[in-house]
């Protein structure tokens, strides 16, 4: 089915009326029953004004980045538009398209391996983007689920997967929110994957069989670089049909401990974007 992700970037004090954004634009996705969202708090980023917001200054660690990620049908979330930018009035919103696949099967109707996203003509750079959204409490084998994602992921050769908690959401139109004395078992979480189309395509009947009620998404993405190897430089956007100009997005997945020049390398990114000129970033 095809789908459409609202994604808000904001601080996370920012307050709408007498409510945080965040608290909020959740509690609008619960009453909606969105299909799927998280929210997720990042360590470093900068977004409105290019307003600077990091963990690593006691000065600017009370107002951390956020994301809200909203997924659904593409009426619902345009739907949902108007009430969103009536919560955050500032900030930054994206809307991105996606195939959702949930019960019965995860299988795309076609046998192509690229179906679900693929492109016409295959090169070294161009990927299919698995997102899972499940519960922290869902198990497989006595193991927590994630685990067992990350490793089927692994030993089946996607080139990355990083799983990420997060702190309030929604599931299958289901509010879970985090609390301060609780197991927090059924909060969302995402893991986020990123392999070859046929790689991802012939996972997807194990996840069907491994998990109980999944809810994935697949997107068509452009890998650029891989293990210090530039595989293709990221294209200039072009306007659209109507002559608006096209945006990207640029993803970085590496370890908190990689370092460039002495500094961790994710510090190192939202500087150097910040100065660039980009929109916002957010280190998760």
């Amino acid at each position: 089915m095809e789908c459409l992700k609202l994604t808000s970037y904001f601080g996370e004090r920012e307050r709408s009326g007498n409510q945080l954004v965040a608290d909020a634009l959740l509690d609008l996705y619960g009453e909606r029953g969105i299909q799927a969202s998280v929210l997720l708090r990042g360590a470093q980023g900068f977004g409105y004004k290019h307003h600077l917001r990091t963990d690593r200054l006691l000065t600017l660690s009370e107002d951390l980045p956020v994301v809200a990620i909203a997924l659904d049908t593409r009426e619902c979330i345009e739907q949902l538009l108007e009430p969103v930018r009536e919560i955050q009035r500032r900030g930054l919103l994206t809307v991105e398209r996606a195939r959702m696949l949930t019960r019965p099967s995860l299988v795309p109707p076609s046998t192509s391996p690229s179906a679900p996203v693929g492109p016409r003509a295959h090169t070294e750079s161009q990927a299919t983007k698995l997102t899972i959204y499940l519960d922290r409490h869902e198990r497989v084998g006595g193991r927590p689920a994630f685990v067992a994602v990350c490793e089927l992921l692994h030993s089946e050769g996607v080139a990355g997967a990083s799983a990420l908690l997060g702190v309030d959401g929604t599931r299958h139109g289901h509010r879970r929110r985090a609390c301060f004395l609780a197991r927090n078992a059924h909060v969302p979480m995402m893991i986020i994957a990123v392999g070859t189309t046929e790689r991802i395509t012939a996972i997807l009947p194990r996840l069907d069989e491994m998990l109980l009620n999944p809810l994935i998404t697949l997107e068509r993405v452009r890998v650029c670089k891989r293990d210090g190897k530039l595989i293709e430089r990221p294209h200039a956007p072009a306007a659209d049909a109507h002559g608006q100009e096209r945006w990207q997005k640029l993803t970085v997945v590496t370890s908190e401990a990689a370092t460039h020049a002495g500094r961790a390398i994710h510090l190192e990114l939202v500087r150097r974007l910040r100065q660039s000129g980009a929109a916002g970033a957010t280190s998760l």
